[in-house]
């Protein structure tokens, strides 16, 4: 266990020391939000019914802006290999660092959605659905974006051909996410089935993830 906390607490200072990769996902959440309602109009009832989904896609593609970097950063200074061959096993290393950039990145977006919600005319008493169903898929987007820097890691920045390969592994999670937020603002369904499934989706992610993209990364240095 100590191993695991010494890797998550090295993610952690690296990430805040590179500040400016989170004041770009910052800025990119908001660039998206802000600019929605200057194409759409001043009509604030569709703002409303379609703010959930907004603020849900534009969660996911800021918090994919740095995924790219997870092992990246390892890779160029050596530290990859050390971890290949630590006494601590792969995938418990995949998940500090997953979970590592959900700290960093995923909870910033997370606490950010609410106050940009009101550009959307999100109504406030939905924001607790939003709030708890960002905070629960948020680390699935961290852990599943885990296994496509996995896979592209030797391609270098690739972050486009990162989104696009697991974009089909996050709809689940978009799908959910945004259906619970939409029974909470339109009604009269219940929010908490969608956001159960949410949930399962997001346990399940924790556990198989990491699997597979330490399974990843050995294939990358046979």
């Amino acid at each position: 266990m100590s191993a695991f906390i010494a890797v998550l607490k090295r993610d952690l200072l690296l990430s805040w020391r590179e500040g400016g990769a989170l004041g770009t996902a910052l800025g990119f959440y908001l660039v998206v939000v802000a600019i929605l309602p200057l194409g759409l109009g001043p009509d604030l009832n569709l703002l409303s019914r379609i703010s959930g989904g907004v603020l849900w896609v534009g969660l996911l593609l800021s918090a994919l802006l740095s995924i790219d970097r997870l092992f990246a950063r390892d890779l160029e200074d050596g530290t990859l290999d050390l971890l290949l061959l630590g006494d601590l096993p792969l995938e418990l290393v995949v998940a500090a660092k997953a979970l590592a950039h959900f700290l960093v990145f995923g909870l910033p977006l997370v606490l950010l959605a609410p106050l940009l919600g009101l550009l959307l005319n999100f109504p406030l008493g939905a924001t607790g659905v939003l709030l708890a169903t960002m905070v629960t898929g948020a680390p699935a987007i961290s852990f599943i974006g885990a296994i496509g820097a996995a896979l592209t890691l030797p391609i270098g920045r690739g972050g486009l051909l990162l989104a696009l390969l697991m974009l089909p592994f996050f709809i689940p999670v978009l799908i959910f996410g945004v259906s619970a937020i939409e029974a909470a603002v339109l009604g009269p369904a219940s929010p908490w089935p969608a956001y159960l499934i949410l949930l399962a989706v997001t346990l399940a992610s924790l556990v198989l993830a990491p699997i597979a993209a330490a399974a990843a990364l050995r294939l990358q240095f046979r």
